[in-house]
């Protein structure tokens, strides 16, 4: 080869180089995204860990759930960043924690707050990954659609219109709004998530040039608890288990907790409609509706080139009252609210029916999906990358996880211990290894101080201002 030659070649180097340096100040790659994994990033909304694999619930059939964690790491002490959709999914998906942002609430919107956050599926995207996404994964109220490539239905509209009954309530429940339940005379097909699904699966059969980023979002079971009728065939009412509950357990709980609960509401117009077994039936059912989709979507994934190289995290966005703490839905900062699901799989790392018992995080997934996909790192992420855990479940972890409801009402939960401390200075502490639900609170007692002062340790040192409140 010519002198000039060899010098026109290491001058296209010398540029190429360049140009990857000038990109990589704005957080872009160009680097080896043919090698890397394509993600598959499944959201489930309002989810407990009422499913088959955590033992929430002895009645539920979720096959299909229990199948995904059988594959990999089914992490059983998941807990979100705040037991609410919009916080809860605004801090996953941006890797910074309600204290810090100050978005705290459903009412808040969080771009407002987060202004220059680079979401996940924008981190991906400037990694040369193709990020399209379907059904709810920000909050429905506040969609991002400068986080995606394409979207479906569209960047504004982020799941299709459910079929609704003709006549509500179904529940018999006077101004309830949308906590009802009952079966609808549909098909699965018509079902807004069964049309999401029916969209990932259409991508998943798609030839891709470039690695792909995508993300499921999955409505059910959040209320209203509207699916078809052969769902609620498989939990009849009368037959039903209910949750354990402790008529006085409030009894011991701080003025905030209390008022968190609201007993004199949803709980009370429940007992006094004779509702608490059909509203239970109507949740598994959701659940299991939830794991068809879930079922067909892996099946897909299964059958494409793709099985081999894709990573597989699901998630819920918090968990569930349905009585527990005489309590309804989620907003609280006890076990039920507080506790999800989350699972992953990712070939070449984890291995079938791992199961990990660490208190891990929402906020962890962000950096966790850095890490297994090789991108570089990035900073300013709140949360710590699980990949450790995925490789050895059984690795020391010494982070509880950390959940925030409103401005400086904090949860702090190790493998053993709860410990609440709210805006005004009171607490709660359980011991879970003796009180699986909860019912004692031990905050009071001079013996555990020691627990306490360890527990608190993990306190957010800043609290946020609260981000403004949507005007509606």
């Amino acid at each position: 080869m010519a002198q000039a030659t060899y010098r026109g070649v290491f001058l296209k180097l010398l540029a190429a180089a360049a140009v990857a340096a000038w990109l990589g100040q704005f957080g872009f790659s160009i680097e080896g995204e043919k090698d890397q994994p394509n993600v598959l990033f499944i959201a489930i909304d309002d989810l407990n860990d009422w499913i088959g694999c955590l033992g929430g619930h002895p009645d539920v059939q979720t096959p299909h759930l229990d199948r995904l964690a059988r594959q990999g790491v089914l992490f059983t002490n998941a807990f979100c960043s705040a037991p609410a959709c919009n916080p809860s999914r605004a801090s996953l998906l941006t890797g910074i924690l309600p204290s810090t942002s100050g978005v705290y609430l459903n009412s808040q919107p969080w771009r407002p707050a987060l202004r220059d956050a680079q979401t996940i599926p924008q981190y991906f995207m400037a990694h040369g990954y193709r990020v399209i996404g379907g059904g709810k994964i920000f909050h429905g109220r506040y969609p991002d659609p400068p986080s995606w490539h394409e979207y479906f239905p569209s960047k504004t509209k982020t799941r299709p219109d459910d079929p609704v009954p003709p006549k509500r309530p179904l529940n018999g429940i006077p101004n309830t709004a949308h906590f009802d339940w009952g079966p609808l005379d549909v098909g699965d097909e018509d079902m807004g998530d069964w049309k999401v699904t029916d969209w990932a699966i259409k991508q998943l059969g798609k030839e891709h040039e470039e690695p792909f980023f995508l993300a499921v979002g999955i409505f059910r079971p959040h209320l209203p608890w509207y699916v078809p009728k052969t769902y609620f065939k498989m939990y009849s009412p009368e037959h039903i288990t209910l949750p354990n509950v402790k008529e006085d357990d409030l009894e011991d709980i701080p003025p905030i907790g209390v008022k968190m609960a609201r007993p004199g509401r949803d709980h009370k117009r429940v007992i006094e409609y004779n509702q608490w077994r059909n509203a239970v039936s109507a949740y598994l059912a959701s659940i299991s509706f939830t794991d068809a989709c879930v079922g067909r979507l892996i099946g897909a994934l299964e059958r494409s080139p793709y099985a081999r190289n894709t990573v597989i995290v699901l998630w819920s966005d918090h968990g569930w009252h349905l009585g527990e703490k005489l309590h309804w839905r989620k907003f609280a900062l006890w076990e039920e609210a507080t506790h999800n699901v989350l699972m992953m799989v990712v070939p070449g790392i984890t291995q079938p029916n791992a199961r990990c018992t660490r208190p891990v995080s929402l906020i962890d997934i962000y950096p966790t999906l850095i890490d297994v996909c090789g991108l570089r790192a990035k900073e300013g992420l709140e949360g710590k990358s699980l990949l450790p855990l995925l490789k050895n479940p059984s690795a020391s972890w010494d982070r509880p996880a950390l959940t925030t409801h409103g401005r400086n009402n904090h949860s702090v939960r190790s493998e053993r211990w709860r410990y609440i401390r709210y805006s005004d200075g009171t607490e709660e502490l359980y011991d879970r290894q003796k009180d699986e639900m909860e019912w004692t609170n031990l905050a009071d007692r001079p013996e555990f101080a020691k627990v306490k002062k360890q527990l608190a340790r993990w306190l957010p040192k800043v609290n946020a201002p609260d981000a403004p409140r949507e005007r509606r």
